[in-house]
């Protein structure tokens, strides 16, 4: 009976492994042909539309089958269903603090090549800040009698020459300016005075004659005072001209070529200082640098100088032509004015094209009268 039982029992545990066997097998074979079997039966609900549950279920088996090393936040899969022309995309990336990175296509730029604007202000406020300290320890240096300065004697003559000349010039402009004014409102005067002898000349039977005489003289007065006028104004537009554009326009570059200066002395006297002092691996690039800035602000001395040089040589010449005329004009309009001569001074100012202001009219500017 024992025999049996055993035999009963041995048969009974091996009937169980055959069968696992089988069941392994069959589903071995049907993993198999599960790709051609779903590619070849596409399920459709009932409103037309494809049934993505297969789609799904291959998904998840292809994720089982991934390397156990590749975890699944690791791995982004991207099936566009039997139906599409693409076939699925399988996309890993580098695991990084437990986010994938990508890489996006493009250009690459380098951090290097980036210009930052607040960056470049900031060194230009930098540079002239540096700078404005330079050129101000220099101008101190030279009010204390420590520093020195570069000094262009026949420069500096020509230029306290023409700062003097044109404060006379500015004198001369300004006592014009009163004469024109005086002169209009006397010529006011007559003119009003000879209204008054013309219509009393009218009123005034016993004393027509008398009247009138004094009326033409007071008009005739007036008409040539209004010519020397007009003369006179030419004569001021001209010097006005001369003293606050050309002048002007000289001494601007005067005032630059100064600045120049400065600079140019104050990256000198750097340079001396550095110089004197012990030459090693610190200093030397130092020196090099401030011999370089020293050079550039020395040739924009030059030219600075050059530039003033010729400004003065033109102003100089064109200072002549426009005095000469215009002294020449005010002596010959004057002198007719005062001796009575009339077709003198109207000869005066049709030689040098001067047009009288008509009544009610806005005087033409000094280019039209050119």
């Amino acid at each position: 009976m024992s025999d049996c039982n055993n035999d009963t029992t041995t048969h009974g545990a091996s009937k169980p492994g055959t069968e696992e066997v089988k069941s392994n097998s069959e589903e071995s074979s049907m993993a198999q042909e599960s790709p051609k079997n779903s590619a070849a039966e596409i399920p459709v609900t009932s409103n037309g539309e494809v049934d993505d549950s297969h789609e799904r279920g291959f998904n998840r088996d292809l994720k089982r089958s991934l390397p156990a090393g590749l975890g699944l936040s690791e791995t982004q899969i991207t099936s566009h269903g039997f139906d599409s022309t693409k076939e699925g995309v399988i996309e890993a990336g580098a695991f990084q603090g437990g986010q994938r990175t990508q890489t996006k296509g493009g250009p690459v730029i380098l951090a290097d090549e980036i210009k930052n604007p607040a960056m470049e202000k900031l060194e230009l406020v930098r540079k002239w800040s540096l700078n404005t300290y330079k050129c101000t320890r220099q101008i101190i240096s030279e009010k204390l009698g420590r520093g020195s300065r570069t000094v262009d004697l026949e420069l500096e003559a020509q230029i306290d020459i023409l700062r003097d000349n044109k404060k006379k010039y500015e004198n001369i402009l300004r006592l014009a300016q009163t004469l024109s004014t005086q002169l209009f409102q006397m010529v006011h005067t007559q003119r009003q005075l000879g209204d008054a002898f013309a219509d009393l000349s009218l009123k005034s039977l016993e004393l027509h004659e008398e009247f009138g005489y004094n009326a033409d003289t007071q008009k005739l007065l007036a008409k040539n005072g209004e010519t020397l006028l007009g003369a006179i104004n030419f004569f001021i537009a001209s010097v006005n001209t001369l003293v606050n554009k050309t002048i002007e326009d000289t001494l601007m570059t005067v005032k630059q070529y100064e600045s120049a200066r400065i600079e140019y002395d104050a990256y000198r006297t750097d340079l001396e200082e550095l110089n004197l002092g012990p030459r090693d691996a610190n200093t030397l690039p130092k020196i090099e640098q401030s011999q370089h800035l020293f050079q550039a602000h020395k040739e924009k001395y030059d030219k600075m100088r050059n530039d003033v040089s010729i400004k003065l040589k033109f102003l100089e010449e064109n200072k002549v032509k426009v005095l000469h005329n215009q002294l020449v004009l005010f002596h010959n309009a004057i002198a007719a004015y005062f001796a009575g001569n009339q077709k003198q001074l109207e000869q005066t100012l049709k030689q040098f094209h001067i047009k009288l202001k008509t009544p009610g009219v806005d005087a033409p500017s000094w280019l039209e009268e050119q």
